[in-house]
């Protein structure tokens, strides 16, 4: 009797571990996302205020345009900021994926619990919700729009996520309704490196 009941035990504890494993490997998206800039070399305040720990809750989208055949990075912040960095060579061949399409979102979240800030996060530009329902992941066209408190709202189905709280919804539409899409995400301070990448 002994031996069964440990062995139902171990059993139990053997699927919780790799329930919460489960949870774990897919809080953040695989799909592709390559992003790597050293704001040492460029000095950009607007991607600057979003890599600053002591600035928890503002957030930077970074995006790529082209003008007259010159690669630039266009970066705006949640306070209203933005700004244009020509790309470099080094930047022209680390081939940037911003995400779904064309853009990201990085900041450090703000915490509740009385710590500094929260962890620095990476989501995806596109809204998650209206990305699957429509099942267009090659060229979504579900912007997301930063106000200054922390919330993304999807420009078509008016959906609000918390940047401040990984992402989550704050107005669902329907019980599978899931948050925002993220990658894996580090900085080394405003005028350090910052790296985004999908979940390996």
């Amino acid at each position: 009797m002994k031996k069964l009941l440990f062995a139902s035990l171990l059993l139990s504890l053997l699927i919780a571990v790799t329930t919460s494993c489960e949870k774990a490997e897919s809080e953040y998206s695989s799909y592709p996302c390559r992003f790597i800039y050293n704001n040492g070399l460029y000095l950009d305040l607007t991607l600057a205020s979003a890599m600053n720990a002591d600035a928890a809750g503002v957030f930077c989208h970074i995006s790529e345009t082209s003008m007259g055949g010159t690669r630039y990075l266009v970066f705006r912040n949640s306070n209203g900021d933005e700004t244009r960095k020509q790309e470099m060579a080094q930047e022209q061949q680390a081939s940037y994926i911003l995400g779904l399409n064309n853009g990201i979102i990085v900041g450090y979240q703000t915490m509740d619990n009385g710590q500094r800030h929260g962890p620095f996060a990476a989501y995806d530009a596109q809204c998650s919700n209206c990305v699957r329902e429509s099942g267009n992941t090659l060229n979504p066209k579900f912007p997301l729009a930063m106000s200054s408190n922390g919330i993304a709202t999807c420009s078509v189905c008016q959906r609000k996520y918390d940047l401040n709280n990984a992402g989550y919804i704050q107005n669902p539409k329907g019980s599978d309704d899931r948050k925002l899409i993220q990658y894996v995400a580090s900085t080394t301070g405003p005028y350090g490196t910052i790296v985004v990448s999908p979940e390996r």
